[in-house]
């Protein structure tokens, strides 16, 4: 390496180490060139329109010449709901502040003449309290807006549940709200705020703030209180990263989950307007046949009640370059979440860029200074071709949002500039200005979330459950001999270590009890083969733990060995929010769950260290299972049949299980009629044991101490391994 070429290596590597970091700051500057690249995007590939259960009533100005100027009122509002109703709209949402006493009601308006006797004012009507009887017992959703002064908060009509960490300081924050009419917002189903992009400096609404808080309650917006309503769901159920506090990754309402930044916003992915979206209001309103229209349009819809009148000014500017009312991007809001086509930009998306701005400058300054700048530029150009390519097809397929710009941007200026010193420099006779857009992405690991379009039923459900307890051996034994501080240390690695393993099994995690674990399946969400994942998560928590123990993991030295007992067990059980009003869990209570906990104590007795129901074990399919006879639990009246998990499907198959399953069949039936054989068939299924799982050894050592747990009246298996 000549002079010249090290002083352009160190000069180019200088200058994308700032490039870098101005990347890194991510400038207002590179956010907007990104936001207008998604719109690009957009622009080229919109969201097809699809006909679905989703209309904006619109105020257009028809409406406005046939029945008067803004505001109309209230006893009109509650026309128009009576007549929507009567039409079968799902659930209707007013895109529409409610805040001020109705002006027009013949009681205000009486009120402000003067000379006249209050008791016959009284009596005059009200047109809010007309509003709010329409409203009541009816599927509608009322807005609020953002305010910069008062303390006012709305009510909120549901309740949230959440895994990991809070998420409470997540959202957009929310200092105080316009007020709603108290007779309004007691009666309506349900309350959504109407801000599209509170936080945004830009007139386009590229992201809508599904959530705001104010820092003790969440609150949901409009098209997501909607939809909450439409399914009658009750709660709302908000997924966070395990490793990054203070954000959420999913949004589970009724039957669909909807995929959000880390600050709970739903990238709009918009479709054209379309004149199918709306519906006149002066449709709705008009009597009879003439609404003979309307009422098909809006039969089993969610409607939503807005203006795009110009003099109301409600319109919006959208990724496509289009002026709309601010109503229809709530209803493009539902479109979305049910058609199930979202945008997302990955929470590592900044990272994977910034590393291409440095891998993908770093090159190009290598190769603008060590070969041809011919050369140097066609790698530089293939580059920015594939960057494209790929955020293209990322986002044509995938939804992801993969900023090219920034890094091609950059990779010019680090080319230019390693380019420019060589020609001015160390290449003077050449004369060949080069330039060169890279961007390194590789396109071969893309993000993915599992929807689960199953049914999200919260607030006290009975649901089939697949219940599972874990609990540590001699915990109090353990915690005698260690600090307080190291006790936590010691319970938090091993927990965190074995709930992983409920989670990668599609699971719940309920709590933390102590050294025990409560988990559960099939909720709030269904599961299919709940039984089995239950029992696979078991398995993997043996391996675990056992790698742990191994690498002496917790410094107990070879002393003391860590041991678990988990209990599983398959029934009914009512599962949801619990708890009081201002403070509850998600969790389950019933029968099915006591016996699951007391199958975990009875892991004690028997001598195994993972132990499921009868139940549980007729649901399992590819488990090696051995009878571990009919306990009489505490609480039970009848005894209860249980299994012992030796292993997973590999171990089923093998003949080594075949025949120590064939053997602990005559074990049980030589301990039923107490054959003086017993301890002959009891030895060779110890010989068979060995080396089978970890503790079978132990299991079949204490059989003879429990042989009133194979009472000979029952037809008791062998095993199962089916």
């Amino acid at each position: 390496m000549t002079r010249a070429q090290l002083v352009c290596v160190l000069l180019g590597l200088a200058i994308v180490a700032a490039l870098t970091m101005l990347r890194t700051s991510d400038p207002p500057l590179l956010k907007f060139a990104r936001e207008v690249t998604f719109d690009e995007y957009q622009r080229l590939a919109p969201r097809p329109f699809e006909v679905l259960p989703v209309r904006v009533v619109d105020i257009d100005e028809a409406s406005l010449e046939q029945f008067g100027q803004w505001p109309w009122p209230r006893d009109r509002m509650a026309d128009l709901v009576d007549r929507l109703t009567e039409m079968g709209a799902a659930v209707i949402a007013f895109d529409i502040l409610f805040a001020e006493p109705d002006r027009l009601s013949p009681r205000s308006v009486m009120r402000d003449v003067g000379d006249l006797d209050p008791a016959l004012v009284a009596r005059l009507p009200d047109n809010d309290e007309t509003f709010a009887r329409a409203i009541a017992g009816k599927p509608v959703v009322l807005g609020f807006g953002l305010s910069n002064s008062g303390n006012y908060r709305p009510p909120v009509k549901a309740g949230f549940a959440f895994t990991g960490e809070s998420p409470f300081d997540a959202p957009p924050r929310l200092a105080a709200a316009t007020p709603i009419r108290p007779e309004l917002e007691t009666n309506a189903a349900g309350v959504g705020h109407i801000s599209l992009n509170p936080e945004s400096s830009s007139a386009v609404v590229r992201a809508v703030p599904l959530l705001l808080s104010d820092g003790e309650q969440l609150y949901p917006n409009l098209a997501l209180e909607a939809l909450r309503v439409a399914q009658g769901a009750s709660t709302y159920l908000l997924a966070g990263a395990t490793d990054v506090a203070d954000t959420i990754t999913l949004i589970r309402v009724g039957d669909f989950v909807v995929p959000v930044t880390a600050a709970g916003e739903l990238w709009l992915y918009v479709s054209p307007d379309r004149p199918e979206r709306y519906v006149s209001a002066a449709e709705v309103l008009a009597p009879g046949s003439a609404a003979t229209e309307a009422r098909a349009a809006i039969g089993g819809s969610i409607v939503f009640v807005g203006t795009s009148a110009a003099g109301l000014l409600d319109i919006r500017a959208t990724a496509l370059g289009d002026n709309v009312p601010g109503v229809s991007l709530h209803a493009q809001t539902v479109e979305q979440i049910l058609s199930g086509r979202f945008l997302s930009r990955p929470d590592w998306a900044d990272g994977l860029e910034i590393l291409s701005v440095a891998v993908a400058g770093s090159l190009l300054v290598l190769l603008t200074t060590f070969v041809s700048p011919a050369v140097a530029l066609a790698c530089g150009l293939l580059i920015t071709v594939l960057a494209l390519v790929a955020s293209w097809l990322a986002f044509v397929h995938g939804g992801l949002l993969f900023d090219p710009l920034a890094p091609i941007v950059f990779g010019s200026i680090i080319h230019f500039a390693a380019t420019a010193y060589r020609f001015l420099v160390s290449d003077r006779e050449r004369r060949v200005v080069r330039r060169a857009f890279g961007q390194y992405l590789s396109p071969s690991l893309l993000y993915r979330i599992e929807h689960t379009r199953n049914a999200l039923r919260l607030g006290g459900d009975d649901r089939e459950l697949t219940l599972m307890f874990v609990d540590v051996r001699n915990f109090t034994e353990i915690s005698e001999r260690l600090a307080p501080t190291e006790v936590v240390h010691f319970l938090n690695r091993l927990l965190d270590a074995l709930s992983h393993h409920v989670i990668d099994n599609e699971g719940t995690l309920d709590k933390f009890i102590g050294d025990s674990i409560m988990a559960f399946w099939n909720a709030p969400v269904d599961v299919a083969g709940h039984p089995g994942k239950a029992v696979h998560a078991a398995l993997a928590m043996r391996e675990t733990l056992a790698r742990l123990n191994e690498a002496d993991a917790f410094g107990f030295g070879d002393e003391r060995k860590v041991a678990i007992g988990v209990g599983i067990h398959t029934g009914l059980a009512c599962v949801g929010n619990m708890g009081a009003e201002i403070h509850f869990n998600y969790s389950a209570v019933g029968d099915a769950v006591n016996v699951a906990a007391r199958i975990e104590s009875a892991c004690k007795d028997i001598g195994f260290d993972i132990l499921v129901s009868e139940t549980t074990a007729k649901a399992l399919g590819g488990c090696a299972l051995l009878d571990a006879g009919a306990l009489p639990l505490k609480g039970k009246t009848t005894r209860t049949r249980l299994f012992a998990v030796v292993g997973g499907k590999a171990l089923a198959t093998s003949p080594e299980f075949f025949e120590l399953q064939r053997i602990h069949g005559q074990l049980i039936a030589a301990l039923q009629v107490r054959s003086p054989d017993t301890r002959r068939i009891l030895s060779m299924a110890k010989l068979k044991a060995g080396g089978l799982a970890p503790g079978l050894e132990e299991f079949y050592r204490r059989i003879p101490r429990r042989a009133d747990h194979f009472p000979a009246e029952e037809t008791e298996r062998g095993g199962a391994g089916e």
